[in-house]
């Protein structure tokens, strides 16, 4: 069976832990060879040793641009061109809310989660258009889709990610290059426990926690894994989603497809609070509803 990503190169962003590393694991798998862009040095050498020759580990703070560059270029360089960049380097960032608006800590956030997207696509085109076309992935979060999963600014950002995406495929894809964004949901990183201020450790422990425990927060019912982005990511980048760009995918287990009583039959909806029913007078009267016809 062909490898989907044989003879491709890769540059990951965030590819250390979480969704990058998932992601670029996976990719390895069918073939590619990836550039493993972030921040924690010591897990960036050891995915050079666990993967010799198809991993080169690229120390990268996405914030600082010049560094982003040089693992963009440096990917180009050491594997002779580039077909895939994933831009999915971030963190929480502010929790300012609008009354609580903080200069410094909005323009962190934004130059984390927006501006690095931006800047990776930039230095990634010329290095594409010299094989041809390529593949441009971003992270977005169902935050970018309505209000509660998230802070002000990291969900103001990651619907930035959605619309530069949108308009940023139209100039594109005259080049062959295509650019779409994955949607992630609820899925067990670091991301929580930094969040909480908890240290690497520790959020790795917590993000074990919140894989074994969370399946009842949608609909499917099993938890969100960075495995199941990385496949999103993986179709998206590959041949199979040639006629694909300026779009994305929403990978949340059904979460933002409705309130929990669209889907959870022990959850009675709002009309059954206005008429002042117990959630069990409900369901019974739901249960007849459906059995009549």
């Amino acid at each position: 069976m062909t490898k989907r990503l044989e003879g491709k190169v890769a540059v990951i962003t965030g590819a250390c832990s979480g969704i990058g590393l998932a992601t670029l694991e996976l990719f390895v798998a069918e073939g590619a060879k990836v550039m493993a862009a972030d921040l924690n040095v010591q897990e960036g050498q050891a995915l050079e040793k666990r993967f010799p020759g198809q991993v080169r580990f690229a120390a990268c703070d996405v914030t600082q641009l010049p560094q982003l560059k040089a693992a963009i270029d440096g990917a180009a360089e050491v594997f002779g061109g580039l077909d895939i960049l994933f831009s999915n380097a971030g963190a929480g960032g502010s929790k300012a809310g609008v009354e609580t608006f903080d200069e410094q800590a909005w323009d962190n956030t934004i130059n984390l989660l927006l501006r690095s997207v931006a800047a990776g696509a930039a230095y990634a085109v010329p290095h594409m258009k010299k094989r041809g076309g390529g593949a441009i992935v971003n992270t977005s979060s169902i935050s970018a889709l309505q209000a509660g999963y998230a802070p002000l600014t990291y969900s103001v950002c990651k619907a930035g990610v959605l619309h530069y995406t949108r308009v940023a495929a139209a100039e594109l894809s005259p080049h062959r290059i295509r650019i779409n964004a994955v949607v992630p949901g609820f899925i067990a990183t670091r991301i929580f426990g930094s969040g909480f201020g908890l240290d690497h450790d520790k959020a790795g422990a917590l993000a074990e926690k919140i894989a074994e425990k969370s399946g009842f927060a949608n609909p499917i019912g099993k938890p969100g894994l960075p495995r199941d982005i990385a496949e999103a990511v993986l179709f998206l980048s590959s041949d199979a989603a040639g006629f694909v760009t300026g779009t994305s995918i929403t990978v949340d287990g059904g979460l933002t497809i409705g309130p929990r009583s669209s889907w959870d039959p022990k959850v009675p909806p709002m009309m059954a609070h206005l008429l002042e029913m117990t959630p069990e007078q409900f369901i019974a009267f739901r249960d007849r509803q459906r059995a009549t016809g």
